[in-house]
């Protein structure tokens, strides 16, 4: 290897410990290698021989020019196909200032919301845009995509059913084929039967149903009006969830105003490249009535301890991960980053910007429809938004010919008719060529303002100060910056949360992703258009399968939730195709992810709970006797591996082994994969299928709370089963329904991935996971002099994680105290009181130093201090440096200081602030006061000036 090559290794530039660095902390642990603290930490039985089966390593340049060819290898056409995906304008000021900044996609989930303001206030402001446009009363900050959005709102109006129950749902045939297909989906293993047709002919007395799903406007762009189908629906029981599309609700009637209960859609058209499919934040909105059954994630705002308006996660006492298998939905991944971007091109352009927008490409689809007509042909629908269907007859095939000569792509509906879907980057010219190839004169038709008439929007939206105060590029860069500045993320410290792997996102593997080979790909281009995207996903398949030990990989599911459901889903049918498909008991240890339970119940399984031993290990003598007496119904055991608890369970083939003998299947929870690769592999451990989340173990970035991706692999005898899609040919032989809406998920965020992979290597995975578990370990030692480590393997060693103690300073400390006062010392909490209440849950990955670890381990041990001299009584049991935290600027450099410690200790307790502080922006967060007094949508700051 060369000079320049030895230079250029970006296992090297991953890895944060230098090699002095591992020496040191080897020796600190007892340990004289990798290899061999390894080998004490893995259970031998299931080790791996041999390398993994994966290239040789590029270096990063190598690596950009690779995948810079497979992006040229994507044809970029203009699509005009519609189908809920539109090509958009993200603003240059957005592209540079959030998609591509890691201040913004490195940041974690706001649970800890006093350093997650600024993201919090974009999402408020998304909800506002979503609550404002469908005219309902609240909007969940972001869903995975539409058509899981449509499940989702099904899944809800099924669960508002009083008295007798009805499990029919009618979906009009008006909604895009990949909506149906996910609701068919979901519907199956809720027992839920799906009446597709036309929904405003529907016999609601004769076939009585308890929701109703359509499309306004149409697939094929058809606007009808909901008001009728609306009214016959409530009349006849049935709650009513509206598809639309944002940019048209500038201009039409919205859901909320014409009496639908929910709205749901895409927001991808507002600024979100199409990515081949993904990601794209959805949305769903609602009627007041309907707000505590609504599933995702919900903005609130509250009050913080000096009485100042503060954001927060409201409700969160209906997420998955508290209610588990009482939870209406496993959603525990929203588009966070998607959703911020679509949030803030609606500030960018303002309502009145946006409704320009509308109006403009409505009156290129009126230019282009009378065009059409003037050349003979029969536009099927008279009243439409962006989109129209032409009746080509016989000559349908040589329009779409001659489209792709031109560079277009339509829509063939397979009936001799074909659909055209414009888009803000549609102009007059345009409208010319297209009308040319259907065969008409080459010239635009004048424009004039469409007419909706009694579907016209008439109320105003979007009149919040924050839609029109950001419409200059320097307005909006510097709120952008000072946004940034009130979230902690990856770029400040890091981010030592169990069970979330937050590692770092290097530049090189971004920076792919806004290539237009790869953004501007519609997900039902053609096949030949996609060649690029058609090898990243061959080599992703043969790597992860590589990597896992398994025969097949599905790369569509869009989260880890959604490869949790897609897992039981594949194990149901090969249940079902054995003739066992009334096996339905899932077998789930007490240790497991919240969304574990959750997914089994929405998977249409009976959730059994199996207990665990002293030392954090699943109890074999509980699962086997829970697996002896569910032996006739037993379907799967979920299993997370390294355990929740952050060890190598030794009996873990014997786990598998039981769950087998009784008939059932595996299915391991691939959170903590990061713990495994290159050491040992699920499939080989006995594991039938498993989950991997992208976001977590390959480097894609968390945005905030999404986007991510949770492909599954399988063993041989599920590969056929893999989902398929009704639109893009994928998927098994005998392939279950799709799951998301694109075929391949998030397909654009799918190269962040295959640059890490390529850029590691076997070697450099290997040492990666190694280097993984020697950071937990040493971070384990250093922290236990202060916390003790509730669970460790046979050698006391962790693996990728451990859980420390903290119940040792109660009743003076509480957990949520350390984790507050942490900010103050600039960092974010780890993992707070899971899966044991009381403790943190510790993951420092492989990407950061010694000396930050150091840096954490000193402010834990420095907070332990502070809580020995509460307990002794040196300081007051209620006006401490713990409980009064964080402390925000605007406390400490306050005219009063009445506490009986120093602004110093509030502010600076450790050196290295003095060089570098993270300031909260909020004091503590008043959670029961948000639930109390539920708001979720932009409100004027005069509104909490009465609060102190």
């Amino acid at each position: 290897m060369s000079a320049a090559q030895l230079r250029d290794r970006f296992v090297d530039r991953h890895i944060g410990p230098s090699d002095d660095e591992i020496a040191a902390m080897l020796a600190a642990l007892g340990y004289d290698s990798l290899d061999a603290l390894a080998d004490a930490a893995v259970p031998a039985a299931i080790r791996m021989t041999g390398a993994l089966d994966l290239p040789p390593a590029r270096s990063e340049a190598d690596a950009l020019a690779a995948i810079t060819a497979m992006a040229a290898d994507n044809r970029v056409m203009r699509s005009l196909i519609g189908m809920g995906y539109a090509d958009t304008h993200t603003p240059a000021v957005l592209l540079r200032n959030l998609i591509e900044n890691p201040g913004w996609y490195t940041q974690y989930t706001p649970y800890q919301p006093e350093i997650s303001q600024g993201r919090l206030e974009v999402l408020l402001t998304f909800q506002t845009m979503i609550r404002d446009l469908c005219a309902l009363d609240i909007a969940n900050a972001s869903l995975l995509d539409e058509a899981t959005a449509a499940a989702e709102a099904m899944a809800l109006l099924w669960g508002q059913q009083k008295g007798a129950r009805r499990n029919v749902v009618v979906v009009d045939t008006g909604c895009h084929p990949q909506t149906i297909a996910v609701v068919r989906t979901r519907a199956a293993c809720l027992g839920i039967a799906v009446a597709v047709g036309d929904a405003w002919a529907h016999d609601f007395a004769a076939v009585p149903a308890f929701g109703v799903i359509a499309q306004v406007p149409s697939t094929d762009g058809e606007l009808r009006d909901p008001r009728p189908l609306v009214d016959r629906a409530h009349q006849g029981g049935a709650l009513v969830a509206l598809g639309c599309d944002l940019l048209a609700l500038c201009v039409i009637a919205p859901p909320g105003e014409v009496g639908a209960d929910l709205a749901f859609g895409n927001s991808q058209r507002f600024g979100v490249p199409l990515g081949y499919g993904g990601p794209h934040a959805a949305f769903l909105a609602a009627r007041d009535a309907l707000k505590r059954a609504l599933p995702g994630r919900i903005v609130g705002v509250s009050v913080d301890a000096r009485g100042q308006p503060a954001l927060r996660l409201a409700l969160q006492t209906r997420e998955q991960h508290i209610r588990r298998d009482k939870a209406t939905s496993n959603i525990c991944t929203a588009q966070v980053l998607l959703a911020n971007l679509a949030a803030l091109y609606a500030c960018w352009h303002g309502p009145a910007g946006l409704r320009a927008i509308a109006v403009r490409v409505s009156g290129l689809a009126h230019a282009l429809a009378a065009g059409l007509r003037d050349a003979g042909l029969t536009v099927r629908h008279a009243r439409f938004f962006d989109t129209i269907r032409v009746d080509a007859g016989a000559g349908a095939a040589a329009v779409m010919a001659r489209a792709l000569t031109a560079g277009f792509n339509l829509r063939d509906f397979g009936d001799g008719s074909i659909g055209v879907a414009l888009d803000e980057h549609s102009d007059e010219a345009e409208i010319a060529r297209v009308i040319e190839v259907f065969g008409g004169k080459a010239e635009c038709p004048s424009l004039a303002g469409p007419s909706f008439g009694a579907l016209a929007r008439t109320s105003a939206c979007l009149d919040h100060p924050v839609f029109r105060d950001h419409h200059c590029e320097t307005a909006m860069m510097r709120w952008l910056h000072r946004l940034q500045e009130r979230d902690l993320s990856l770029v400040h410290s890091m981010i030592p949360l169990g069970s979330c792997t937050m590692k770092l996102n290097a530049a090189a593997e971004m920076l792919p992703i806004t290539l237009p080979g790869f953004a501007r790909i519609h997900p039902f281009a053609p096949a030949d258009q996609a060649r690029g995207y058609a090898r990243l996903f061959a080599d992703l398949e043969r790597w992860l399968c590589a990597i896992t030990g398994f025969a097949a990989c599905s790369l569509q599911p869009n989260a880890g939730s959604q490869g949790e459901y897609t897992g039981l889903q594949v194990i149901r049918a090969d249940l079902a195709r054995r003739g066992e498909g009334h096996r339905d008991v899932c077998l789930i240890p007490h240790s497991a992810h919240g969304t574990n339970p959750a997914t089994a119940v929405m998977a249409g399984m009976k959730v059994v709970v199996v207990g665990c031993d002293a030392r954090g290990n699943i109890a074999l003598d509980d699962l086997r006797a829970k697996a002896d007496q569910h032996r006739d119904r037993l379907a799967a055991l979920m299993v997370t591996y390294p355990s929740t608890h952050g060890v190598f369970e030794a009996a873990i083939a014997d786990i598998c082994a039981i769950v087998h003998t009784a008939g059932g299947q595996v299915y391991m929870d691939g959170a903590n994969l990061n713990a495994q690769v290159g050491l040992c592999r699920p499939g080989d451990i006995g594991a039938d299928v498993c989950h991997i989340n992208l976001h977590k173990t390959f480097c894609i970035p968390h945005g905030g709370g999404g986007p991510g991706m949770g492909p599954i692999c399988v063993a041989a005898h599920l590969a056929d089963l893999l989902p398929g899609h009704p639109v893009t040919a994928t998927g098994g032989s005998h392939a279950i329904g799709p799951v998301a809406a694109a075929a391949w998920g998030s397909a654009s965020i799918l190269p962040i991935s295959w640059m890490y992979i390529a850029m590691m290597g076997a070697d450099g995975l290997r040492r990666a996971t190694q280097v993984a578990i020697l950071n937990a370990n040493y971070l384990a030692q250093r922290i236990g002099a202060a916390f003790p480590l509730l669970y460790s393997g046979e050698r006391g060693l962790v693996a990728h994680e451990c859980i420390v103690d903290t119940r040792v300073v109660k009743p003076h400390v509480e957990v949520d105290d350390i984790a507050k006062r942490l900010m103050d010392y600039g960092f974010h909490a780890p993992t707070m009181s899971f899966p044991v209440a009381g403790t943190l849950m510790v993951e420092p990955t492989e990407s950061e130093s010694k000396a930050e670890l150091d840096r954490f381990a000193d402010a834990l041990v420095a907070i332990r201090a502070e809580a020995d001299q509460i307990a002794a009584g040196a300081i007051d049991s209620k006006d401490n440096p713990l409980k009064n935290a964080p402390h925000t600027a605007e406390a400490v450099v306050a005219d009063g200081w009445a506490h009986p410690y120093s602004r110093q200790v509030a502010a600076f307790p450790a050196p290295w602030l003095r060089e570098a502080k993270f300031w909260p922006r909020v004091a503590r967060i008043d959670n029961a006061y948000g639930d109390r007094n539920l708001v979720c949508a932009c409100v004027p700051v005069e509104e909490f000036a009465d609060v102190k």
